[in-house]
């Protein structure tokens, strides 16, 4: 018999305790939650102060019977789930069941599983958290009430299987928002001018860009007027005016929070928010790395002092500078950043022992938090201002003089922009350069790019909307409920997901508002510092609510979704087909239901791009599992009249390489096409 029970979440995280602690200590896991809210019925009792009604989980009647006879024959026991709002609330769960004092010190968290993190923690239980547990219990409610309450009425309104949430509804909007915007946006006109000079000594050439007229900017915003300037610009003396040298710094990005890694996973590496969080999950389950929900910057300083020991040793003394990062305000502080576990375990030393997809995500973490204690990049810098009769260009060069964190690691972004050396030639102030070529370029302003999750994860994050472990399940209910499409990265909405916005939008203001939503954030993060009670912030919110809701229903009709026409009639009856979204995507069918009940699938093609084998056209599909792949017309599945499928697509050149189905292909990674300005050659130097 152990003398010890150590309770966690999952039975991953056991087996590695497991082996941590030795044989007097007996690690099972809980598998989650087993207690929790009915599913058949809303489960808080209205009339008493919102009481929940919890129940257990069904299927879980064994896993309970087993840990209530475990805890029984134990001399003590840990409840050691996640170091969070969630764990705290599992594990005041589980002292229900187990019949554990609340008050009593049975509760462990650790920030990293490892010898001296577990060993810490056992020598330093303490009692459960009520303020981190009520506020779980707050925010449990809240989505019950707001999910319960409206989805019955979107199912009688508009359409079954639909759902509101107090989170996904305000993303939703924020991407309809968007969509929006970018539909009702009218490009202006603005034009740059370039000036392609060589230095007369050196016959180097390098490009100056217009500014204006003396100090003043100027904004050209016409052909007419790009035309003046560039008429003057013809025939006149490029005349050295002033040089400055300097040096500037680029820091470090300080280590990961949840959503900071969310958003570099996806630029970088090219994963979903949600395939983040599980493989996040299993690297700290299996001890590689810390606690992977948390929206703080700071590290320990043993973590410190094991950083400085790697950076010294792999590149020396000048790469290391000993880094603060000031987490902000409204963050929880509980945890460190996101690190590796063990800092002496460099990504190379695991790419044996762990798959793929792990080893990408520990590699970003723990180049991300070696260079966020690494040295600033240096560059020097030279900015020369060039006189043109009346006008001002200006060029700007920049060499790097010292890599610093950049040696190991750059931080992404959403542009995909990479900082390159810009060169200038030897320069005086009063030399005279030679005009090679006058280089206007005419634009048009853009509306805001949509959103992909990464983008969408960071703006979520900055309104104060959802906390870092809610952005995962998010996107994904919103992509399940079809509300928003993702293409490419982008996300776009549906037309399901405008109808029920604007339902939303017209009758349930607060719920889709987004300071109203990040304002009940704060108010919940009170609550887990015991400042309000949590059934106060309930019954702030449910009253208003409840009246709102009654009136609603009352004065809405049906809501009609239209369907989207497509040119292709139906060869029964002549009607122009239209497109409908069924359980596993999109499909044509006839609007002559139930007259006419014919329907066929989609059939997207490849363009430009013909079958290497037989010369038929590319058809684009998808697995079962939502894999897309490429197959050619002709092919039946028999071989007989062609046999060509490709996982990937066509390369820039249009060529495309049939699978290699021996073994599983992988896709390969997109890039997004930078979008190109319109050229005009206006005039040139004669």
């Amino acid at each position: 018999m152990s003398k010890y029970l150590v309770i966690v979440e999952s039975p991953a995280k056991a087996e590695t305790i497991k082996k941590i602690l030795g044989s007097n200590y007996q690690v099972e896991a809980s598998m989650g939650h087993i207690r929790d809210l009915p599913k058949s019925q809303l489960g808080i009792d209205e009339e008493n102060n919102f009481e929940p009604k919890y129940i257990n989980i069904r299927g879980k009647a064994e896993l309970i019977k087993k840990l209530k006879n475990d805890a029984k024959n134990a001399d003590k026991v840990y409840l050691a789930t996640d170091p969070d709002r969630e764990g705290e609330a599992i594990a005041w769960h589980l002292a229900f069941i187990l019949g554990i004092d609340e008050d009593s010190k049975c509760r462990i968290t650790f920030n990293e599983i490892t010898k001296t993190g577990i060993q810490n923690a056992i020598k330093n239980p303490r009692k459960l958290d009520k303020d981190l547990i009520d506020a779980q219990q707050a925010r449990r409610i809240l989505d019950r009430i707001v999910g319960y309450k409206i989805s019955p009425l979107l199912w009688k309104k508009v359409r079954k299987g639909l759902s509101a949430g107090r989170v996904q509804s305000v993303a939703v909007r924020m991407i309809v928002d968007r969509e929006e915007e970018i539909e009702n946006f009218v490009p202006e006109e603005y034009w740059t001018l370039a000036a392609d000079l060589k230095e007369k000594k050196s016959k180097k050439n390098f490009i100056a860009k217009f500014y204006g007229a003396g100090d003043n900017k100027l904004e050209i915003t016409s052909e007419k007027e790009i035309k003046n300037v560039v008429g003057h610009l013809e025939n006149v003396s490029y005349i050295v005016k002033e040089i400055k040298y300097g040096e500037k710094k680029r820091y470090p990005a300080p280590p990961f929070t949840t959503s900071t890694l969310q958003q570099e996973a996806s630029r970088k590496i090219g994963f979903a928010i949600k395939k983040t969080m599980s493989v996040a999950q299993t690297l700290y389950e299996n001890g590689h790395i810390t606690y992977m929900r948390t929206d703080s910057t700071r590290i320990s300083d043993e973590a410190r002092a094991a950083a400085k020991e790697q950076i010294v040793g792999r590149f020396g003394e000048e790469y290391y500078e000993n880094r603060f990062y000031k987490t902000k305000k409204d963050a929880q502080d509980a945890h460190e950043a996101i690190r590796p576990a063990h800092i002496e375990n460099a990504p190379d030393s695991l790419k044996s022992k762990l798959p793929t997809d792990q080893y990408k995500l520990y590699k970003l973490i723990y180049e991300r938090f070696l260079a966020s204690q690494m040295a600033s990049a240096v560059y020097d810098t030279m900015a020369v201002d060039i006189e043109a009769g009346k006008y001002l260009f200006k060029a700007n060069g920049s060499k790097i003089k010292f890599s610093g964190f950049m040696t190991l690691y750059v931080e992404g972004n959403d542009e995909n922009l990479e900082e390159k050396d810009v060169i200038l030639p030897p320069l005086k102030e009063g030399d005279e350069l030679k005009l090679n070529e006058l280089l206007p370029e005419q634009h048009f302003t853009e509306a805001k790019p949509r959103y992909t999750e990464a983008s969408l994860v960071k703006a979520l994050e900055e309104q104060g909307i959802g906390r870092p472990s809610t952005y995962a399940p998010t996107i994904t209910t919103i992509l399940d409920r079809k509300y928003i499409e993702r293409e490419k990265k982008v996300l776009y909405p549906t037309e399901l997901g405008r109808v029920v916005d604007t339902l939303l939008k017209d009758n349930f203001k607060n719920i889709v508002d987004l300071a109203f939503t990040a304002q009940m954030e704060e108010k919940l993060d009170e609550v887990a510092e015991g400042d309000i009670p949590w059934k106060e912030v309930i019954g702030e919110f449910y009253h208003p609510f409840i009246e709102n809701l009654n009136e609603v229903e009352e004065k809405i009709g049906k809501v009609e979704i239209k369907d989207e026409v497509t040119d292709v009639p139906c060869e029964k009856c002549g009607r122009m087909m239209v497109i409908k979204m069924g359980r596993y995507g999109k499909f044509m069918a006839c609007p002559g239901f139930p007259e006419c009940r014919n329907i066929k699938p989609i059939v997207e093609k490849l363009e430009n791009v013909k079958c290497p084998k037989c010369g038929g056209d590319i058809l684009i599909k998808k697995s079962k599992r939502g894999k897309k792949y490429y197959i050619c017309e002709n092919n039946d599945n028999t071989g007989e009249k062609c046999d060509f499928i490709a996982w990937n697509g066509p390369d820039k050149n249009g060529v495309i390489v049939a699978a290699d189905l021996s073994k599983e292909a992988k896709p390969k990674k997109k890039t997004t096409t930078k979008r190109k300005t319109t050229k005009k050659k206006v005039a040139k130097k004669k």
